[in-house]
């Protein structure tokens, strides 16, 4: 009997050693993976172990993004999938993670095989069908969303009527490789909801952001910014030499959320042609409410042009773009022009405007194959602007002891126009732009006396 209790005690004590060998064991493997260790058998084990992420990745075989704000940003494939450190801790405390990864991405989980665990229908990036997959819980945004100009809706409606269509809704009649072309390269923006809440843009590089964790509101610098950059982000944090960060950033700390909220940026199902024409657009008279009457030059201008004429800096500008090919052969740079309203019939009650250079020329899509757009001259080549570089006191509004028009009216000092380069004129534009821009252009639509010499 004694012997046997020997046996036994022998027994169980060999077989705790073995069991802290194992896990000692199992403790070091998680620390110091293998790469070929075939137990990498769900999803969750293979994207959250960075060496198994590098011996198995496919090298990209695509051109990297680009757009106006310069090529993305290089992320190799394991880094834009890896989920890791604290983002993923914090997401593994939400209802999103609960549903599992099949349950947005399809496939197959259970399985080291990386091809069966991305075959069938599997999803690399599900918002791309946000109806099902994000409306599934978040029906009513998904619905909005549709008309929602960060669809690009404003984008496709240009192209569209240029192409001799009427409107946004006939650019799926484009031939396929126009749209393929928008596709890789005007749609590395305008993307879906995933683009915002839990990966980087394209632009912006692509891939996890914070290790999947949905962000509700998402960052301004590596979102909002990533994609704006060119135009809003450009402006208002002051890039530009000579120029200023805006006042509500610096005074105020605003971020783009404050102004832009979400029935704006997910649309409010009402759908409009560009993006002026929402109705849930922020509007400076909401926080500046008693601006009309504030001075003098508000009483008398406050409905003849929109706020930023005054109050903006120079922005930016550029122009001619070849879609995928030698991209903007007017290169960047930061002018001002005031020029007849564009959209006369959407911000009413402006005659005068800012405008901004956009890409726009007739052989935008000649690497697609398009030597021309059919109707190039129905849209302007400048478009209405709000430029997001606000300040009190600009080289307009500081008039120190002098008048306010001295700074804005064009007058003929001897023969020289003195802030004429302030204003759209024909002579500012190539030879392709003329016809565009007839109905915009200052000529013949300012007061006569403003060019009427000194005595």
């Amino acid at each position: 009997m004694k012997r046997i209790k020997t046996i036994i005690g022998a027994t169980i004590t060999f077989s705790l050693l073995v069991l802290a060998l194992l896990s000692c064991s199992k403790d070091v493997e998680e620390e110091n993976p293998d790469p070929s260790n075939p137990n990498f058998a769900s999803c969750e084990s293979c994207h959250t172990n960075y060496a198994h992420l590098q011996a198995v990745y496919t090298p990209d075989t695509g051109a990297p993004a680009g757009g106006c704000g310069g090529d993305a940003p290089h992320y190799e494939p394991y880094d834009r999938v890896y989920m890791g450190g604290d983002g993923f801790k914090e997401y593994k405390k939400t209802s999103h993670y609960s549903i599992g990864c099949v349950g947005c991405h399809n496939g197959v989980d259970g399985t080291s095989d990386k091809n069966l665990a991305h075959s069938g229908n599997f999803l690399r990036h599900p918002s791309v069908d946000y109806v099902n997959k994000c409306g599934s819980c978040h029906q009513a945004i998904t619905n909005n969303f549709k008309t929602s100009i960060h669809n690009g809706t404003g984008q496709k409606r240009k192209v569209a009527i240029r192409s001799g269509f009427s409107s946004s809704q006939d650019f799926d009649q484009l031939p396929a490789h126009k749209i393929e072309g928008y596709n890789k390269n005007c749609a590395t923006c305008h993307g879906t909801c995933g683009n915002c809440h839990i990966v980087r843009p394209p632009i912006g590089g692509g891939g996890l952001a914070q290790g999947h964790m949905f962000k509700k509101t998402p960052d301004m610098i590596t979102v909002c910014v990533t994609c704006h950059v060119s135009r809003g982000g450009h402006a208002y944090l002051g890039v530009a030499s000579g120029t200023q960060p805006d006042v509500h950033l610096t005074k105020y700390s605003y971020k783009c959320t404050t102004c832009h909220r979400s029935d704006e940026l997910h649309g409010d199902g009402i759908a409009v042609e560009q993006r002026y024409a929402y109705t849930k657009l922020p509007k400076c008279k909401i926080c500046h409410t008693t601006s009309q009457t504030s001075n003098q030059y508000h009483t008398q201008h406050f409905e003849d042009f929109n706020c930023q004429v005054c109050h903006s800096q120079d922005y930016n500008n550029c122009g001619s773009c070849h879609i995928h090919g030698d991209g903007a052969r007017v290169p960047s740079y930061q002018g001002f022009k005031i020029a007849k309203n564009p959209i006369p019939t959407i911000k009413t009650g402006f005659n005068l405007t800012l405008v901004r250079r956009t890409l726009a020329a007739p052989d935008n899509w000649i690497v697609y194959g398009v030597a021309n757009y059919t109707n190039f001259d129905a849209l302007p080549t400048y478009n209405y602007t709000s430029p997001h570089n606000i300040l009190k006191f600009t080289s307009r509004t500081q008039v120190g002891s002098g008048a306010c028009y001295s700074k804005c009216h064009i007058r003929n000092d001897n023969g020289t126009l003195i802030n004429k380069e302030l204003y759209l004129f024909n002579s500012d534009l190539l030879p392709w732009e003329l016809n565009a821009n007839s109905g915009i252009t200052c000529d013949g639509n300012l007061p006569s006396s403003w060019f009427t010499k000194n005595k």
